[in-house]
């Protein structure tokens, strides 16, 4: 290891990490190039859901999560990942280019490299437990370090409003059956690297789960039916791809924080990928001030229900190549 470059090693080791963050579908759709002194993040449009995402915002979003999963990843390795976001113009998959300085490990950095390999997507109920308000602040400002917005909807008309936006989507979809074809092809699946496996997905019981084939996974037996999950808005002053990629590193820093707390997580998207159903959220909730890219669901999983088993990850060798 050289004082100006992390070894070959230290780079595979904070890749695997990187390649932790949650995608749309588990569809993993980053490419990853390693040249002596740098790293590039692409996005791997081969992995494209078009039905489900046909304006490759969930893509973006999710290879946004695995940058700052690396970054993350070389904090705790001893680096400082200085990013380049979108550094080739005429190729607009050219996400990231990252290089790398000295740096030394905080206790922040470590938590969230330990949360990285913690954090599951929890589809099922939450509890009634309330999550401190002092919890909520520390997600929130994580979140914004990235210059993103991240605004708790809370209970009244906002929270309504986005809960029919949920229930609209699910009603379109339910009517495209290409979409249909498509979200059975990348769920429900036993022994696959790839896609959402059965023993994640739960059988839906409200519009914020997204209906996942062949769900094997029991609901939590909560005592109540009240739920004082969390409600959190990710959003963006533009809607470029910039903002798209900055709105999944603070979804990432979202969830890593979140989960280094104790607490479940669920990051949602279907709302946000019929463009209609997304200007009225932009609309109703935000006041036409910024673009909503995301929400994701916050609370404590009950007790009884059982530790979730990691979603399966395409091996490093598959998605690193030398540049």
């Amino acid at each position: 290891m050289s004082n100006t470059h992390p070894d070959r090693d230290t780079v595979h080791a904070a890749l695997a990490l990187a390649v932790r963050a949650p995608s749309v579908h588990n569809s993993q759709p980053w490419s990853w190039r390693v040249g002596d002194s740098t790293v590039h993040l692409y996005a791997d449009t081969g992995r494209h859901l078009p039905h489900t995402d046909p304006d490759q915002r969930d893509l973006v979003l999710s290879c946004g999560a695995a940058l700052h999963h690396l970054r993350i990843a070389a904090r705790v390795l001893g680096w400082e990942a200085v990013v380049h976001r979108l550094p080739s113009p005429a190729d607009p998959d050219h996400l990231a280019a990252i290089e790398f300085r000295a740096g030394t490990p905080t206790p922040d950095a470590v938590r969230l490299a330990r949360a990285i390999s913690r954090r599951r997507t929890d589809r099922r109920r939450y509890t009634s437990w309330e999550v401190p308000s002092a919890y909520l602040a520390t997600i929130v400002v994580a979140g914004a370090d990235s210059g993103v917005l991240v605004h708790e909807v809370e209970d009244g008309f906002a929270r309504t409003q986005l809960l029919r936006a949920f229930e609209q989507a699910a009603w379109e979809h339910a009517r495209d059956f290409s979409y249909g074809v498509e979200l059975a092809q990348w769920s429900g699946r036993h022994a696959s690297e790839e896609g959402v496996p059965a023993r994640n997905a739960v059988k839906t019981v409200d519009a914020t789960v997204r209906p996942f084939s062949n769900p094997g996974l029991p609901q939590a037996v909560v005592r109540d039916t009240d739920c004082a999950e969390r409600m959190l808005l990710l959003s963006t002053s533009a809607d470029d791809r910039m903002s798209r990629l900055r709105a999944g590193e603070a979804a990432s820093a979202v969830l890593l924080t979140a989960t280094s707390l104790g607490l479940a997580t669920c990051p949602l998207t279907e709302p946000f990928e019929v463009q209609g159903i997304r200007n009225r959220i932009r609309t109703d909730i935000l006041d036409d001030s910024a673009f909503p890219q995301l929400a994701i669901r916050i609370g404590w999983a009950a007790t009884g229900s059982g530790p979730l088993l990691a979603t399966p990850r395409r091996p490093v060798g598959d998605v690193v190549h030398p540049l």
